[in-house]
């Protein structure tokens, strides 16, 4: 008997499908730059927002976008890799998955901040670079083009690798229930919550955090 639970909620699927329009589109506006600059840097304040907004979330959203859902430890990601993970089937992230949701947002959060302190002495000064000295801007610019740019695009090719691998190998649909947030499952799970009162809370969660970006990027202005 197959069981059909809600995985994802609604805030959730639509964070994750933004975010990844806007890092498609940061790294095109990056490599056109000139004018295109200009969007750039609005793209990253809208990653900037939608990070802040998953660190929340992770804490607050429902049960399978919760952060302490898919932490797992060193000897469980063993396990799994050895095949001898005592779940068979995984309700949200598996260990791997997990890891590669962490190391994205890690990465991300750095190739941000690191662009609000980045200098191309072209056409594009990030807004926080006059409160830190010309090394630490120097340093910044590098990792930001030169590093953190190749990591990113790293993370996000395996990451689509994998929803590749497991769709062929192992015959599981990673990315449906990411659009429709249902999963379904050979065992009975708890729900995410996903009610209406849930996304206003998403909502107001956004809010705040857009709030608080445009109020940092209007004070350093």
């Amino acid at each position: 008997m197959a069981y059909l639970v809600r995985v994802w909620d609604a805030p959730t699927r639509l964070f994750h499908w933004v975010l990844a329009g806007c890092v498609v589109a940061l790294l095109i506006t990056a490599k056109v730059g000139g004018s295109a600059m200009d969007w750039h840097f609005r793209l990253g304040y809208a990653v900037l927002t939608l990070l802040s907004f998953r660190v929340v979330w992770g804490l607050l959203g429902g049960r399978w976008s919760r952060f302490a859902n898919f932490l797992y430890s060193p000897p469980q990601v063993i396990r799994y890799l050895q095949g001898k993970s005592e779940t068979k089937q995984w309700v949200g992230h598996n260990p791997m998955g997990a890891l590669s949701v962490f190391a994205l947002l890690v990465f991300l959060t750095l190739q941000v901040a690191s662009g609000l302190f980045s200098d191309d002495e072209i056409t594009a000064t990030g807004p926080l670079t006059r409160f830190v000295s010309s090394a630490w801007v120097s340093n910044a610019t590098y990792y930001h083009k030169v590093i953190g740019q190749w990591v990113l695009i790293s993370l996000v090719a395996l990451h689509v690798s994998a929803i590749v691998f497991y769709f062929w190998k192992k015959r599981d649909n990673l990315v449906r229930p990411m659009i429709t947030g249902d999963k379904h499952l050979d065992s009975p799970a708890e729900s995410s919550d996903d009610k209406a009162i849930d996304r206003l809370k998403a909502a107001t969660v956004l809010a705040a955090c857009s709030a608080a970006i445009w109020g940092l990027l209007h004070w350093v202005g």
